[in-house]
This record gives structure tokens, sequence and C-alpha cells, in this order.
């Protein structure tokens, strides 16, 4: 039976390549319609540069002397009409529906399509017949493979993940194909992959497996000073994953004199020795998944490491090495009921968290999560684009769809209230200037919720003259 979309004109990925020029091919990292190419809150994308164009770049074997076109459709418009032999898109679940829509442009015009990422990872046969070939995994060694495979004539339609895959062999990102500008910050690095933790609605473990994989901190310093900056984020899921090669990382960083953002789990307030080595490696800002003031739900969520009798501990020794904290909260669990929004935002305000933050719990598919919801006849749809962290695509067990959404926004206001703000910025460990205006940006966040839902972390804040004087974004 044939997935072909309508109108389908077969690519010829099973011939060689023939092109009077050099070979051309389109890298997409698609977006859904919350986070798509738009002016931004201010009037300019507070979006940090990601990695995985750059990376995937970078792996491109020089032998076949291909031209690399990229396009991140959160910063930019892709061009339908584009003439290149092969197009390539990273997908999560939220962007799906968007990359499957420019798939079927692409292959309607005889174009081979290839889509890998984390939702091809997760579902490789959702995203099958929406593609000539998917990549499933980390692509460090697959993607050059597959591009050696085109231009000879012999794509397959699926590649793996190597499993004796090394990032030691991973190459430095040419962050040349983006244009830096169009960002807040290009200075983004990535040391590590995976999470030893096992988190029921997290995607890593059900797509990567558990074991930590690592680049040699020798090429992390390399990258920075090629970049020289004096400021970097570091995209890891969890930094301390590995706390020895946690230990190695921070101390290679200690004698460049930067400051550093990252992500990292509660756990290293519990090790005051990685915690003190972090802050003097410059360590001026971490996200950590709080998830949840309820013990019960943290549990059942397999993420009982989290005590909520200890938070108001973990900001206190944070704050005392001068680091903020981004605390990230999800509602929507089993336990959770409607005096669950008041009571977070509360809690949130009352412990001093730098940067409270607030999302609805997304049951991603080949997660735990998805799987027991789907048991119980709980997920609502699979309309891709609204598994974002902001729409409900599933039957809470304690309350209806619309008190998950209203109070999910309840709790973003009551935060982000001019007393909720004034009590944090009392204790923020930010520059004070800093921590005052990315909350004004947050606080305007939160009273427009419906237009400006982004996961996207600031790091630095919008100038005051671009906050009061913003072109209004569409809509408005």
């Amino acid at each position: 039976m044939s997935h072909d979309p309508p109108g389908h004109a077969t690519p010829k990925a099973d011939a060689p390549v023939e092109r009077h020029g050099r070979p051309g091919i389109a890298l997409i990292s698609p977006k859904g319609p919350l986070y798509r190419h738009r002016g931004g809150i201010f009037g300019q994308s507070l979006r940090y540069m990601p990695l995985t164009l750059p990376t995937l770049a970078a792996l491109v074997p020089e032998e076949l002397d291909i031209t690399v076109t990229c396009f991140d459709e959160g910063i930019q418009d892709v061009d339908t009409d584009l003439d290149v032999d092969l197009v390539g898109m990273t997908v999560i679940t939220g962007t799906a529906t968007r990359a499957y829509a420019l798939a079927a442009i692409f292959r309607a015009r005889g174009i081979p399509v290839v889509l890998g990422g984390p939702h091809v990872t997760l579902a490789p046969e959702d995203a099958a017949p929406h593609a000539d070939a998917i990549v499933v995994g980390y692509a460090e060694r697959s993607w050059p493979q597959l591009l050696r495979d085109f231009v000879a004539g012999r794509m397959a339609p699926r590649y793996d993940q190597a499993p004796d895959l090394d990032l030691a062999e991973s190459p430095l990102p040419d962050r040349s194909v983006l244009p830096r500008w169009r960002y807040l910050t290009p200075h983004v690095f990535e040391a590590s992959r995976g999470c030893i933790h096992t988190c029921d609605f997290c995607v890593v473990p059900s797509a990567w497996g558990r074991k930590p994989l690592q680049k040699p901190p020798e090429a992390i310093v390399e990258d920075l000073k090629r970049m020289k900056t004096r400021k970097a984020i570091f995209v890891d899921l969890n930094l301390i994953a590995d706390r020895h090669y946690a230990r190695r990382l921070f101390t290679a960083l200690r004698p460049l004199d930067i400051q550093w953002y990252g992500l990292a789990t509660t756990l290293l307030a519990d090790d005051l020795p990685l915690l003190d080595l972090a802050a003097e490696s410059g360590c001026r800002g971490l996200l950590m998944g709080l998830e949840s003031i309820s013990p019960a739900s943290l549990r059942e969520s397999h993420k009982g490491f989290n005590r909520p009798e200890d938070y108001a501990r973990v900001v206190e020794r944070l704050h005392e090495r001068r680091i903020a904290l981004q605390g990230c909260f999800v509602f929507g669990l089993d336990q959770d009921e409607p005096d669950v929004f008041e009571k977070t935002a509360r809690f949130a305000v009352e412990a001093g968290i730098d940067l409270p933050r607030f999302a609805i719990v997304t049951p991603f598919p080949g997660t735990p999560l998805f799987r027991r919801l789907e048991r119980e006849g709980r997920v609502l749809h699979r309309h891709w684009e609204r598994y974002d962290g902001q729409h409900v695509v599933f039957q809470p067990a304690r309350m209806s769809v619309e008190e998950l959404e209203q109070g999910t926004e309840a709790a973003w206001k009551q935060a982000y209230s001019w007393s909720g703000i004034a009590q944090r910025l009392r204790r923020t460990a930010a520059p004070w200037h800093v921590a005052a205006l990315t909350n004004l940006g947050y606080r305007r966040y939160a009273h427009h919720l419906k237009q400006f839902y982004t996961c996207d972390w600031m790091i630095e804040p919008p100038s005051l003259s671009r906050l009061l004087h913003r072109q209004p974004a569409d809509g408005e």
C-alpha cells in the first residue's frame, strides 16, 4: 500500500545524483504555529541559536562537495521553491504536522525528503510514510552514511543510530550556516546528551536510553575559545548526569573566566563540592525541573529524587553562590486538583525562585506516560501541533480540560503579579537590572500566553527601550 501524498512525484532517490553544479541539500528546522517566525514578543527573536542544523552541516562529508542551505522557521521563512536535490528536517512532536506538510510539498516536486529528530526516534512508524528516508536516534554516523548512499543512488528507507556511538567523533558545529544576528546569542554549546533518570513524561530515556554520551571537555574548551565568548548556554539535558564527567568539565571551564547557564537536577544542591565547583567555573544560572510540590505526584512520575520540602534550600544554596534558578513546574499530573495552581504559584514566589515557569504535562508518543494514558483511553487526539506544553491533549484525572488550561494561565499571572515580582526580586541572585527586566518580559508573556508561549530560556533581558517600544505581534 502506497503512503505517497496526492500529487506525489516519486523522487529519484534510487539513482545517482546528476547535476550540472554541486549537489545541494536544504536542512530545515520546522516550527509549529506558536513558534514560527512572526516577529516575537519584543519585535525580535529571543531565541538562542539551535545546534542541530549547525551540527548536521558540519557532518556533511567533504568529499561529496555538497552545498548546504539551512532554514530555522523560528527566525525565517522557508522557500518551498528551493532548487535542491535533497531536503532534511529535524522534527519534534510539536512540529511534526508542519514537517509533514513541508515534506508533501517538496516530495510533490520530486525532491526526496529525510526526516529525523526526537519525534522520528520516538514514533518512526508515524514519520516514515511522510519521508523517503528516516533517521532514528543520534545521527553522527548515520547522516554522513545516508548522504554517501544518496549521492551513489542507494539511499535506504531507514538509518539507525550506531550502537557504539562516541561523541568524541562529533565535529565542532558549523554555526556559519545560520544568521547569528537573528538570535539572542549564538554562544550555545553541548557537552553531553542523555540522562540517567526515568521520569515517565520525559522523552529522553524512551528515545535514547539512560546512558549519557559525552564530548571530551577539551573539545568544549576549544569551541568556547573559537567563539571568543564570555557567556555561554549549555543545552545538555542534565549536566550532572555523570558527576565524574561534570567535575572534569567544570574544572576545564574554570580557567576561562566565563559565565555560563545550563540545566541540572535538584541533586546538585546535595553535592556541595560539585556545586561549589560549578559556581567557580562560572555558573550563573540553572534551569531545574522541579515539576510539582506534591511528593505523591513526583513518585508517580518516577521523579521521587525531587523533594518539595527541600526546594527552598535548593534556592538558598544556589543563591549563596550567585546562581539564579529558573524552576519549572508541570500541571495535570494525576494527583493534581484544582487548587494546585494557586498553591504552586504561591510556593514559587515564597521560595524566591528567580524565574518560575509553568507548563501542562504532555504525553509525548513513545513515553511511558503516553502508553499509560492510551491504555486508559485518556489520550484525546494526535494533533501533534498541540503537543506543545500549553494545550491539554489528554483527559486529566481530577479536573476538566478547561480547568487545566485556565489554571495554568492563572499560575503564570499570579507568579508574575507586581507583588510576586517584587517579592522575588528582593532575593534574586541575578544582577538586579537583569532580573527586573527579565521579570517584566515574563510578566508580559504571562498576560499574553496564547500569543507568545515559548519554551526558550532568556539569559539576557531585552533593553528597556525595546521593551517599551516593541512592534506589535500579529493579531494584537
